[in-house]
This record gives C-alpha cells, structure tokens and sequence, in this order.
C-alpha cells in the first residue's frame, strides 16, 4: 500500500454480521416488499451503509463476507462452528440483493474461499495500519479485540450510538491487553463457534492464569505451579484442545488478499442502478439518501436551541440503521417571541402540532409545553411549566390559532393532543391529517405505526428516544423535569419529523384516489368523534363491581377447593408447572380423549387454554377452566376497572385505537370493552356497572347480522339478498336450502349447523372444524360445505374473485376502498399461502363492516349536533353503538339512531338495528 495521509479512514465492514443483525433486528416484524419477499436484511444493512458513509466520511471503504466454503479452520477442527443454525432462507435469498447494492456503491465486495471475513478484515487492517492509515473494524464480534493497536479500532453500532473501541477495549472488558486475547479466549473457548477451550475454565480463571503467567505457553511451562491442583488436572488433560482452540481464534493477518489500496477509496455511487434497486423492494426512504435536500433552513429569528450534536444517543427498532434528526429548532422564551409566532402562524395554510406532558393518560396528564412546525427542518418549542412562559396568557394567545378551522394542523396520533389541549378549554379545529392514522391506511398490515418508527422507515430518520430525556424503571422523571434546551429540541424534533411524515404521506395518498377519499372523509373526521366519546367518558358503578367482586370471590375460594379436593392434594392452580403433572400423570385426565400424544413446554405439561379445552369434559379440568375464566374477569375488569377512573371527570375513558386491526375494525384499550363476555352471567353483571347519570339513559343500537347482510351485498347473491329482504331468520332459511327442507321443518339441531357455515364461511371454515364445532362426520361437514355453494353458488365465485384479485393487485380492498396489502398471497409456502387467501376473502366482509359502522357514528355526531341534542355517543363495541341520552331526548336520539344506522351506506338488502334502552349497558344491550 502507498503511504497516505493520518486524516484518512478505512472502514472495513463485517459484512456476514451486519446481514444476520439486519435480518434479526426486524425478525418480529420482518420487512417485505409489494411482492411478499422479506427485506429486512437488506434494508438494515443498505441504510446502515448510507449512514456510515455520510457520518463518518470514509477515504476508503470495503465489505468483506464469509465465503460459501469451508475454510481451514474446518479443516483443522470438522465441528468448528457445527452448532451454528443453517442461514434462514429468508436472508439467502436477500444476499444477492446485499452484493448487487454494494457494488453499484462502488464498494469493494470481498470473498475469498479458505477464509473468513475475519482474516481478510485483520489483513488489510494491519497493512493499512503499517502505511499509517487508521482502520476501522466495523463489527461487535470480540474475536477482533486481539488486533486492536494505535491505529486499528472497533467500530461497534449498539441501539443507535457508535461505540468506537481501542487497545484499552479488552483491558476494560476482560482485563487482557490485545495480545492476550488470543490465549484468553483459548483457555475459555467459544461455544457461538463451538470451540471447545478448557472445560470448566470461565472468565475470571482465564484471567488468573493470565495475569500469573502472561500467555498460554507461560502456563504449559510452568503447570505445575497452578492452583489449586483441579485447576491443573483440568488444563493437563485439555492440553490439546487448549492449543486448538488457541490456533482456532487467531486471526490470519497474512492473507493474500488480491486488492490494491487504490481500489479501496470512495467512489461516486451508480445512483440510476441503485434507484431501481431501491424501487424494486420498496425502499423508498432509501431514496432519500441518494438525493438528499439541501440544507437551505436560514437562521431562525428567535433563539436557536443548535442542531442535535452527533454525540446524541438514540435508538429504534433498527438499531443504528438511520440518519439523525437535522433542524432549526428554536425555544420561545419571551412573549415578544410568542407574539412574533403567532403573527407567522396566522400566514399559515397548515402546521404540525405535538404537545409534551406530564404523562402518558391524557385525562390525567398536564400541559408541559407546545411544539410547531410548518416548515421541513423549522420547528419552536413554547414552555408553560412552571418557570417559563406564563401558563395562562400564553393558552390565551395561542387558542384562537388553535381553534381557527381555516388553518389546517395535525400532528402523530394527534387525538391526544386534543384531549391535553380541551382541558385548558381549547378544542383544537381544521384537523387535516395524523401522520399515525396515514401510516395505518397506506399500510393496514404493518403493526407498527408509532413515529419512532414510520420516520426510520419512510424517511430514513432516528429521532432521539424519550428514554434519553426521562430515563426509565424507579428513576424515571417526567417531562417538565427535562432541562429546558433538552426538553426544546426532543419536542421541536416530534414537530418538524411529524411535518416531514406528512409530506412524505400526502403525496403517497395523492397517488391513490381510493384512500385519499377514506382517509379525508371517514378516518380523520372520524379522529375527532372518538375524542369526542374518549373525552366524555361512561360512569361506573363501583358498589355493584364490589358486590361482583364478593360474589366471585366467594366462588373462587369454592372452586379452589372442589378443583383441591378432585385432584387428591393442594397446589397452586396457578402454576402450570404444579398442574401438569397432576392433571396428566396423577389423575390421568387424558385417558379415552383420544389423544395419545401429550403437548410438552421446556418446563413440564402444557396446560393453556387451547390445551384443557381438549379435556373440557373431564369434571377436573371443566372446574379449572371456570376458575381461570373467573380470575381473568376478576383481575381485568371487576378490580381493574375502578382503579381506571379519573380523579378530574369520575369516569371511565377508554381509548379508541384506529391503527390496531388490519381489517379497519376499532379496538378499545385501558380498558379493553370488546373483550368483555357477551352471554355468561358475570359478563352481564359486568356490563350492568355501567350506567347513566341522574335524568338520563343508555340506548343500545345493534346491527343485526351485519356481515352476512354485507356478503349477501358484495356476492350479490339472489337467495340470500331475498332472505333478508323479506326479513326472514337466515339461518333456518339457509338449513332449509341445504339441506332441501321446508323451512317449517327445520329444528334447532339444523339451524345450528347452519348457523356454523354462515359465518364460518366468513372466516374461511373448513372441514375440519365444521366438524369439530358442530359435532358431525368430517364427511359431513364436507358435504354440508359442498352444499351450501352448490345452493349459494355466487358466493363461493365472489370468494374465488377476491382471491384472484389479491394475486393481481397484492391487496384486497373493501366497499369504501380500504386496502388491507396481502403480500403472502405470493408465498411459496402453503400454509402461510393459504392463510393470505382466507385474509383475502373475510377481510372484505369484516372491513366492509367496519366501514359502515364508522360512516354511522360520523352521522350520528354530525345529526346530534344539528339538531342541537346533548346526547353523546360514548361506546362502539363491533357492531353496536352505545349513546348517553337525556331522558327528554330519548325519541329524537332512537330516531335520529335507527335513521343514520340504517342509511349508513346503500345496500342491495336492507340494513337492521336492534334498539334498547335502559339505566345500565346490560339493561339497554
């Protein structure tokens, strides 16, 4: 190599380590493109390579990855690395994409047989640093710690911060400077590699002998002087796999690597290659790093609380994988500043708004300090906590900002800062977008829609972890405890990245018509009924929860000691590792159920509820089933749901999550309302402890068999469109069809099993549980399915459509043009294959309900309002809506109900509500 300049840097990336920590980063929620092959691997390490580069500034780069053959080391030793698990699939098919990406980077891509990335990355490490130039081993692999020296370091990316490692990296960690290493971890071994070391010789021992003579020849040499004398039969007989072990970790340094210096400096990226690359698997943030904005942000007017130092840690799901947070973010600490805002913000068309609190209950929590951006790399922080601004002359300034309905603002899960703000009597108007809520409709199937990481996803950004300025665990502050300039920039970031996440989605919903319209019309309008109904709340009746409360509790004791008394001993019910053994070799509960092969745990018996179920029958096991089923009802509602109340309202306020189910259904949380058992006893005790005020009642209304009416609808199918047309019990109508019976004739038994194909071809029913839920033949059960789209025959071709249409178009989408994206349709695998195809037959169905049930409520609110009733809508569980209603408005609301329900959206067979009323929620249900 030639002789370079000491300012020069060469990064020499582990490549094979930086594919598998991309892959398994994202391994809970793996990446996949719009035609259903998994990305993450290739993500994580493209943008961990963009960043480096524009962080670190290197003059020379390569990536070095294992090659596809045994090296000597396997010759050496045949089980060297036998432990390791075969590479999953998933990531071998994305290697290719790995090389073809670094390659038009115009980065050296280096393999060579015989060896390890390890050996070529130590060999041009100690060439470079003999010509002076410093290397970097990008890697967190401490088999490298052996080569640290001046001008060799470690260059580690842990949870979104860079930990650069030098000569005193294995002092700190283990004790050993560099050159010991070698013999350190020889003596120890490594079971990642399966080198086997010296049995019985941990940490602290190898450091002993170390320290006592130096290296591992040091300690053959003078072996008779270890103690105790166990230590030294132990290293006597493992003699030869000391020193197999000790040649197994050495990193080669003279590899005849084939490469000049030359050839291993920075080059201009191939960007059209890489474009289409980036296309191809949807990387669209990634873009973004191949034709970056140019920093044109000017000074701000007021106080400028600086750019985030490169020093700041910050973390997200994958780990060191994105660009920090660059912006003009200013704090407002004077009203003349405010003032000067505010004068800006009336010229605004649209801004981004995030307030910081006390507090994640926004019921509970208290106002810190308001963020705003309207500009892309711009964004001001107001402080009202004590010791800043003055709290209420500030609300005061701000409110008519916040209220006009002609200035456009959202924020990420904008409903909170609503609900923050309407404490202080400003109810925040001209809500235009959700950064959350835009995630969710353009990508239903992601579970994860949380800023974090939609900006590391879709921008390529990392912002600054709220664990950073709170901490966590005892010592965890809240946020009007944050040091001011600290508290500034973390809120100013929230704005200026939600701004940025707008943009970036408005243009992605311009693109597409259909969810535009379902975004702008339903979800957003939508976004302010349910703060509305968090807002108000339901009361609760404690003393009929406390009466519940004593009631099971009574029985619970009694069941414990029937459950004590059949099983023969006292255990803990609730220790599954005490229960297995009772129930499956003591008692033998599975003895004539048939099932011959017991599941197993690491730790003993399964006994989930899955499980016993199998055994229900056995008089054992039904009693355990009710004892779990009334411990959760005790422990999630009857005890949970006071402690749940509000100290300021004296309600109850769920939450309304829009951004939960792939199908666009609602879910509710602290507490969850949907879970609650509809026809067991307790479940409607439950419900009886929620109640209306003084003069006022609850009205229930309740679509009625919502998703066969909305089938009968898609499928357009004339015999079911004429079942509930002339309002007649589907499910008689549906037995007398299959199975060729007068209606009249049909009994229980017939409709029951009717029943169970209706809705079982909702959910795509097969055989074999058809058979198991209604008790019949499995032959049967296939003939009553085969029967059924013999008699209704344009519903199994409306199946068949949608599933045709999911493999033409990688998505399904619903009467209002929700699209929930199928990329499993195009697996190779059957089951996941198969379960693609059932999402892509019930998810019209549930999402088309889910539709309707939404577009209700909107005009329920805005009929409510028109008319100038004080009835509130307060509860939406599936397919019913729960209002508060005074008793003056109890016709008006039952009317104004039925009428909005059932002209929600237009059907080819009529829409129909069950209505009731009464003082509780079971009453009106």
């Amino acid at each position: 190599m030639k002789k370079t300049n000491n300012d020069q840097k060469l990064f020499l990336i582990d490549g094979s380590a930086l594919a598998y920590r991309s892959h398994f980063s994202f391994i809970s929620n793996p990446l996949k493109n719009s035609e259903g092959m998994e990305t993450s691997a290739v993500f994580g390490f493209t943008n961990t390579l963009l960043n480096l580069l524009k962080k670190e500034n290197p003059s020379h780069i390569a990536v070095i990855f294992d090659g596809p053959k045994k090296t000597f080391r396997h010759e050496m030793y045949k089980e060297y690395k036998a432990t390791r698990e075969k590479m999953p699939d998933e990531l071998k098919i994305q290697l290719p994409y790995i090389r073809k990406i670094v390659e038009e980077m115009n980065i050296p891509y280096l393999v060579m047989d015989g060896f390890e990335a390890d050996d070529i990355i130590g060999t041009l490490a100690k060439q470079s640093a003999k010509e002076g130039i410093h290397a970097y081993m990008v890697s967190g692999d401490k088999d490298f710690m052996q080569l640290l020296e001046d001008n060799i370091s470690m260059y580690t990316m842990k949870k979104g911060t860079v930990d650069i490692v030098g000569v005193e990296g294995p002092v700190k960690k283990w004790g050993v400077k560099p050159e010991q290493v070698i013999d350190f971890m020889a003596l120890m071994g490594d079971s990642s590699d399966n080198i086997p070391g010296v049995p019985g010789i941990g940490p602290k021992t190898a450091l002993k002998l170390i320290e006592q003579f130096e290296h591992l020849q040091g300690i053959y040499k003078n072996l008779d002087q270890v103690k105790p004398e166990k230590l030294q039969v132990k290293l006597s007989e493992n003699k030869d796999h000391a020193f197999l072990s000790q040649e197994l970790v050495t990193i080669k340094t003279d590899v005849p690597v084939d490469t000049s210096f030359e050839e291993l400096s920075i080059s201009p990226f191939n960007k059209p290659e890489l474009e289409s690359i980036f296309d191809e698997l949807d990387f669209h943030s990634l873009k973004r790093f191949l034709n970056p904005k140019s920093d044109n942000s000017k000074k701000s007017e007021h106080k400028n609380t600086s750019t985030t130092p490169s020093s700041a840690k910050k973390t997200s799901q994958e780990e060191g994988h994105a660009l920090e947070v660059q912006g003009n973010y200013t704090c407002i600490e004077s009203q003349q500043q405010l003032d000067d805002l505010i004068k800006t913000l009336k010229k605004q068309k649209l801004f981004a708004l995030d307030t910081e609190t006390t507090g994640l209950n926004p019921i509970e929590a208290e106002l810190v300090g308001i963020s705003i951006a309207f500009k892309e790399q711009e964004a001001f922080f107001i402080p009202v906590h004590p010791g800043h601004l003055d709290f209420e002359s500030t609300l005061k300034k701000l409110k008519p900002i916040l209220e006009d309905p002609k200035i456009k603002k959202g924020g990420q899960n904008i409903k909170y800062d609503m609900h923050i703000l309407s404490k202080y009597d400003i109810h925040v108007t001209g809500i235009s977008f959700d950064t959350m809520l835009s995630s969710y409709v353009l990508a239903s199937d992601q579970r994860q829609h949380g800023m974090d990481h939609i900006a590391q996803k879709y921008l390529g950004l990392e912002k600054i972890p709220t664990e950073a300025l709170i901490g966590k665990g005892k010592k965890q502050i809240s946020m009007d405890q944050v040091e001011i300039d600290k508290l500034a920039h973390y809120a100013c970031e929230d704005a200026d990245v939600t701004l940025r996440l707008y943009n970036y989605f408005d243009t992605q919903l311009q693109n597409n018509k259909k969810l535009n319209t379902l975004y702008q019309e339903l979800e957003i309008p939508l976004l302010c009924v349910l703060q509305k109904m968090e807002a108000h709340g339901m009361l609760l009746d404690t003393k009929k929860l406390k009466s519940l409360s004593n009631k099971l509790s009574k029985r619970l004791i009694q069941l414990t000691e029937d459950i004590h008394q059949k099983a023969g001993e006292s255990f803990n019910i609730n220790s599954p590792k005490q229960m297995g053994p009772i129930l499956f070799e003591k008692v033998k509960v599975q003895e004539g159920s048939g099932i011959k092969k017991l599941k197993k745990t690491k730790t003993g018996y399964a006994t989930d509820h899955a499980t016993l179920e199998k055994f229900s029958d056995h008089p054992l096991v039904a009693l355990i089933l009710e004892y779990r089923n009334l411990s959760k009802l005790m422990s999630t509602y009857i005890e949970a749901l006071p402690k749940l109340i509000a100290q300021r309202t004296g309600r109850i306020h769920t939450s309304f999550n829009q951004t939960i189910a792939s199908t666009g259904r609602l879910s509710s949380s602290d507490p969850n309302l949907q879970n609650i058992p509809i026809r067991s006893e307790y479940g409607k005790e439950i419900r009886e402890a929620f109640i209306a005020p003084k003069d006022s009642c609850l009205i229930s209304a309740d679509y009625s068999q919502v998703e066969l009416r909305m089938l009968a609808h898609l499928a357009d199918d004339e015999t079911l469109i004429k079942t509930f047309e002339q309002n007649l019990d589907v499910h008689t109508q549906t037995a007398a069809t299959i199975f060729n019976k007068d209606p009249k004739e049909v009994d229980a038994n017939l409709r029951s099993r009717a029943k169970a194909i209706n809705f079982g071809v909702l959910y795509g029913m097969g055989p074999q549980r058809l058979s198991k839920e209604t008790g019949v033949s499995l032959n049967e059960a296939k003939d009553f399915i085969a029967s059924y789209f013999n008699s209704f025959s344009k519903i199994k071709d409306y199946l068949n459509a949608q599933i045709e249409f999911a493999k033409k178009h990688g998505y399904i989408e619903t009467i209002l043009g929700r699209q929930r994206p199928l990329p499993d349709i195009y697996s190779k695998n059957p089951m996941i294959k198969a379960n693609a195809e059932r999402i892509a037959t019930n998810t019209p169905i549930q999402g088309s309900a889910a539709d309707l049930i939404k577009k209700a409520m909107l005009d329920i609110d805005a009929e409510l309002s028109r008319q100038k009733l004080k009835s509130k809508l307060v509860l939406q569980v599936h397919d019913e809506l729960v209002l508060e209603t005074l008793n003056e408005e109890i016709e008006a609301v039952k009317k104004l109900t039925q009428q909005c329900m059932e002209n929600a959206l237009k059907l080819k067979v009529p829409l129909k509500i069950d209505l009731g009323q009464g003082e509780n929620w079971s009453q009106a249900h």
